[in-house]
């Protein structure tokens, strides 16, 4: 028990704390609040029943590394009970003799010896871990950026988290242990405790009596000293992880960027040029990372030796951000928190969003440094410059007049909507299958099956213009804007009933993206079309005179990660017959293809190894002989990767089943 000096001091302590902490805690508040855009508070309600199981369970962190998310459950688990263990212990403090009654006071206290070992068991593995071991997945290579206070930062915070943990939660235990070496009776209520009790029978009463004194200040000492900290130390993300889920806005897809009315006058600058320019809640994610480097671990061009890392720039928005004292800096993005190669390298996959356990969107700090970039300084690729040339002028990134859009067709009866004005599909052809002499095969097979279920189906013909995706991924939000316009203005004439398209790109952007625009339509991806009129009975593919070959698909990152579609292809390879193989990068965590983010349109940034070439690789290590895909990028991407050595074929899931009819 404390004397009463002690509680006096321990008040006075802690009233400095909460001084601080405000202190600490309005200017985080102040910085967030510097970024464009406002939290809908109506989102919290609508996630609140998804979010909290999400958030006690740890769910977003077991999908990679089962072991340390394991450990980082047991401290995660360990540090959320000791919220309530620090209030009972001080109520105990200042109220002599208080316990929680009955089994809920015995189970309290169970949980907290349990959880109290499984803390300090998951801190002695991440001790190991990062400052022994040190695994190459837990940092960058020197060829990526990070700031000198960045590389100096991470191990100095990891180290004073570590160190407060397990001294925090360790003297806590030493504490109840020695509490019960006094009473000379074990309490099988806190078994771990009372085995350690257990060594200390026959020490001197008034030594027990000190180290009780002792450990206390250790404990709830340390984390008085800790709390100010708190705000500035990755540790944050305790907090601040469950508040991204609860309030990142809304979006359609992992994918979907958000609009900007190019048009508007009063709006002087577009993209991110400086960190005052991002939104509210990108830079909330620089406090919500966690320094795991999962981010990175999924990236394409980082596994490719590229300079990329979405985790390092993340990082360095967060020290660049801890020396903000009145004013937000105006430090260019470029250079200080992403060197722009990189900037270049990003394929737009969305893996980095997709895996990040606390919710963050590094992809779309890039994007939006893309759109400032391109639209505000000129400064994109050169060789990008034929591809908005071609979008601009003729309405295609090929620069294909727009009188052979439909040459693609000859031969077969595919009728446009100015024939069928009435269609109960109308399939949006894309650019690649119209003009790109491989993807034209796609095309064909595709409308032969149609053809071959008797589908009432038209297309727009010359109508139909590309959808702006490389553009707006490559920052040219301007003629995005143009292209959106027209297309939502065509659809909206047509009015389909349903729209059918075999490029992920298209369907990702008619799907998620032109409803700003006032377009919203049915589209699904030609996969899931196939997979109706097989099940259906409309198409009966001879599955018996299929090669037995072994093939494996290749999920399109805009068609799986970004629109949830892994399924019908599967299916669609099943009622083939074929023998199908999965590679250890497929659905929702498949590897990209290296075309995403109008990567198609330019030369691939320099690394130890192409994009395309890594993913081919891949799709060899499981004996596949053919590669099915569901994608034109994929599909010219992979093929120029198998033409540089090896017998691997690429097909897409339309000519696998149009070659059986």
């Amino acid at each position: 028990m404390l004397t009463i000096y002690e509680k006096v001091i321990f008040a006075v302590f802690a009233l400095a704390t909460m001084v601080a902490a405000y202190f600490a805690v309005r200017r985080l508040a102040r910085i967030v609040r510097a970024g464009s855009g406002k939290p809908d508070w109506h989102l919290a309600a609508k996630r609140l029943v998804k979010v909290i199981p999400r958030v006690a369970i740890f769910q977003p962190v077991f999908r990679s590394r089962f072991w340390p998310s394991l450990f980082h459950a047991f401290v995660g688990w360990g540090f959320l009970y000791y919220l309530f263990v620090n209030v009972f212990d001080v109520i105990h403090t200042y109220v002599p003799g208080f316990i929680i009654p009955g089994l809920a006071g015995k189970t309290y206290l169970l949980l907290a010896d349990i959880l109290s070992i499984a803390v300090l068991v998951g801190m002695v593995f991440f001790i190991l871990r990062r400052f022994i071991f040190k695994p190459a997945n837990l940092s960058a290579r020197d060829s990526t950026l990070l700031l000198p206070k960045t590389r100096t930062g991470i191990r100095r915070d990891s180290a004073i988290v570590a160190g407060f943990i397990v001294l925090h939660v360790g003297s806590r235990f030493l504490g109840e242990s020695l509490t019960i070496a006094a009473q000379h009776q074990a309490d099988i209520w806190q078994p771990f405790g009372s085995s350690f009790a257990h060594l200390l029978v026959g020490v001197d009463p008034r030594i027990l009596n000190t180290g009780e004194h002792v450990t206390f200040w250790l404990a709830l000492g340390s984390i008085l000293a800790f709390i100010p900290y708190f705000p500035y130390s990755k540790h944050i993300h305790l907090f601040l992880a469950p508040i991204n889920f609860l309030f990142k806005p809304e979006r359609k897809s992992i994918g979907e960027m958000s609009y900007i009315n190019i048009d508007d006058p009063t709006v002087e600058s577009f993209g991110a040029a400086k960190l005052s320019d991002l939104g509210w809640e990108q830079l909330m994610d620089a406090y919500s990372c966690i320094m795991c480097f999962r981010c990175q671990e999924v990236c394409p061009a980082y596994q490719t030796g590229k300079v990329l890392s979405p985790a390092a720039m993340e990082i360095n928005k967060r020290y660049l951000l801890n020396g903000v004292k009145t004013s937000m800096p105006e430090d260019k993005l470029v250079d200080s928190v992403i060197p722009q190669e990189a900037i270049w390298a990003c394929t737009s996959c969305g893996a980095c969003i997709d895996i990040c356990p606390v919710g963050n969107e590094p992809m779309r700090d890039i994007l939006d440094i893309r759109r400032n970039l391109s639209l505000m300084e000129n400064a994109f690729p050169k060789q990008l410059e034929i591809a908005f040339r071609g979008m601009e002028r003729v309405h295609n990134p090929w620069n294909v007049p727009v009188s052979e859009r439909m040459k693609w067709a000859d031969g077969l009866s595919v009728p446009t909507v100015t024939q069928n004005p009435t269609p109960d599909i109308l399939w949006w052809v894309g650019c690649a299958p119209a003009i790109d002499p491989r993807a034209q095969k796609t095309a064909r097979a595709f409308a032969q099956i149609l053809i071959a279920a008797r589908v009432n189906f038209a297309i727009l013909g010359e109508n139909e213009q590309c959808t702006g995706d490389a553009a707006r991924r490559a920052g040219r939000e301007d003629i995005f804007f143009m292209l959106a316009q027209n297309n939502v203005a065509q659809l909206n004439k047509v009015q389909p009933k349903r729209i059918v398209t075999t490029c992920p790109h298209c369907l990702h952007t008619i799907k998620n993206e032109y409803p700003a625009f006032g377009g919203n339509y049915v589209i699904i991806h030609h996969s899931q079309l196939i997979e109706e009129l097989i099940t259906s009975g409309q198409l009966t593919p001879n599955s018996q005179s299929l090669t037995k070959d072994t093939i494996t698909f290749h999920d399109p990152c805009y068609l799986g990660r970004q629109n949830g579609v892994v399924n019908p292809p599967r299916v669609v390879l099943n009622k083939l017959g074929l023998i199908t193989r999965e590679m250890p990068h497929h659905a929702e965590k498949s590897f990209c293809c290296g075309a995403g983010g109008a990567q198609m349109w330019k030369e691939e940034e320099a690394g130890t190894a192409r994009i395309t070439v890594t993913r081919l690789a891949e799709a060899a290590s499981v004996g596949a002989r053919t590669v099915a895909v569901g994608c034109p990028f994929c599909l010219t991407m992979l093929e120029d990767a198998a033409k540089q050595g090896g017998e691997m074929e690429i097909k897409d899931i339309a000519e696998l089943v149009a070659s059986k009819l």
